[in-house]
């Protein structure tokens, strides 16, 4: 069974876009229930009735989860504690706010799972300002329909919510709605102004048709969409080039784990018959079509035959184990090599690796993190970076960060200075500060450039250039 087939038999709400479908179905993978629509599970091969069950109507009884672990390898060289860019700017105040708003909002934690749901092809962060505080939420796009503006298509214009949901779900949020009128449509709107919320209609009704709802509306009034959308992998060709979305990071190989997952599934299935195989009796006097009769429980209890009767052991030969196994390692090889997974194996090395030994090693896996790093760093942390710095000027005593207010906080110069992929050894550390101190001492590099460069390997801060003098001679203050 491929994708494709599978696909067609996962539920789906005929009311939505055939979009939301396609990401559903993509967020099924990553979270490992894309079999869940399957009836029956693996071990079972016939129906009530007797009739045989074919494979691709059975749920695997192994998922290697391939997919997800892609995923999360390479988010964690974005992301992950030891991989966090530093935020830097060009006005002092605002990289030591930055730096205060990235520990308190946990902002590390937030991005990490925005890479992760964006793998599908697109994921949003949304700015809350509440009581002055920034608060950020991550959300899924297979129900947001972004449009942007048409003199500025970098600018959001709107960002439309629209899904349906049960009623308990909407009464247990406080909405007065009929629990027996089955699924109710829900929708909310953000724009520059507001955060538009709408009654909800039963399912069967047009949404389009939703009035507002002034008591849950809440009006921002920072003046723009507080929104960042952030494209999987953008620039790359994908479903819809000229869409919201990008390219996911896992669908080329989806086709070759599901493969994967029935070949071990079926392995394992015979490894178990092997271990107790079926008894074909042969015994003319038993009275079966053909004196022949199966007999399941293995050969643990002795039997008693007439003369002309048999026994045999029906069983699978131990040397078809060995070559699904092969064949399964040169699929999940496939697999790697079309999501750019890490192919390599560190148990082979006689010795400990430096840092560069690694990064060859890892070479595809770090060149799907380079591609996301365009993503989600120049075009996810540094929009919502220059979208706080907008919201404190447009906040009544700018935006509180850690207790202290910020107001309007400057955001020229905002870039974001990445660590090495993988931690340098001391090896690696000698050969840099041998090269270094050759440099410094021939003049090619001043004292900044060199901290600048010794500076990721022990931690340290970036060094900014003095301040430039004033016109009388002073120092600038």
């Amino acid at each position: 069974m491929d994708w494709l087939s599978l696909q067609g038999r996962m539920p789906r709400d005929a009311g939505l876009s055939r979009r939301s479908a396609r990401l559903a179905a993509l967020e099924a993978v990553l979270e490992g229930r894309h079999y869940d629509s399957l009836q029956y599970p693996f071990s079972k091969e016939r129906t009530e009735a007797g009739e045989y069950i074919p494979l691709d109507e059975r749920r695997p009884s192994v998922r290697t989860g391939l997919c997800r672990v892609v995923v999360e390898d390479s988010v964690s060289l974005l992301f992950s504690e030891g991989h966090w860019p530093t935020i830097c700017a060009d006005d002092p105040r605002t990289r030591e706010v930055v730096a205060r708003l990235v520990d308190g909002c946990r902002l590390n934690e937030v991005m990490l799972d925005a890479a992760t749901r964006g793998s599908v092809g697109s994921v949003a962060i949304l700015l809350r300002v509440l009581k002055s505080k920034p608060f950020f939420e991550v959300l899924g796009t297979k129900y947001l329909t972004p449009i942007w503006r048409q003199d500025d298509p970098d600018q959001l214009l709107c960002v439309t919510e629209c899904y349906k949901v049960s009623a308990l779900d909407l009464r247990a949020q406080g909405f007065a709605v009929d629990p027996s009128a089955g699924p109710y449509w829900f929708k909310r709107v953000w724009d520059n102004q507001a955060e538009c919320w709408f009654k909800p209609l039963p399912s069967y009704a047009d949404p389009a048709e939703m009035e507002l709802d002034p008591e849950r509306s809440v009006v921002h009034g920072l003046g723009f969409v507080p929104i960042v959308w952030i494209r999987n992998i953008s620039g790359s060709f994908g479903h819809d080039a000229d869409g919201p979305d990008g390219t996911c990071t896992f669908a080329s190989a989806i086709d070759t784990v599901i493969e994967v997952d029935y070949l071990l599934s079926q392995a394992g299935r015979g490894l178990k018959y092997g271990s107790d195989p079926t008894l074909v009796l042969k015994d003319p006097s038993a009275g079966f079509s053909g004196g022949v009769a199966s007999r399941v429980g293995g050969a643990s209890s002795a039997l008693t035959l007439p003369p002309e009767g048999d026994a045999k052991l029906l069983e699978i030969n131990g040397n078809a184990a060995a070559a699904v196994l092969a064949h399964v390692k040169e699929l999940r090889a496939i697999a790697l090599e079309a999501m750019h997974g890490n192919r390599a194996h560190g148990d082979r090395g006689g010795t400990a690796p430096s840092g560069r030994a690694i990064e060859l090693m890892c070479q595809g896996l770090i060149w799907l993190a380079d591609r996301l790093r365009i993503s989600y760093g120049e075009g996810g942390l540094l929009p919502l970076m220059r979208m706080v710095c907008r919201a404190s000027a447009r906040v009544k005593g700018g935006l509180i960060v850690c207790g202290v207010a910020e107001q309007d906080l400057d955001p020229s110069g905002l870039s974001l200075s990445w660590p090495s992929w993988f931690p340098a050894t001391a090896a690696d550390r000698q050969a840099q500060a041998s090269s270094v101190v050759t440099l410094l001492q021939s003049g090619v590099i001043g004292e900044d450039t060199a901290f600048n460069i010794i500076a990721p390997l022990y931690g340290l801060g970036v060094r900014m250039p003095p301040e430039p003098a004033a016109e009388n001679g002073q120092a600038a203050e």
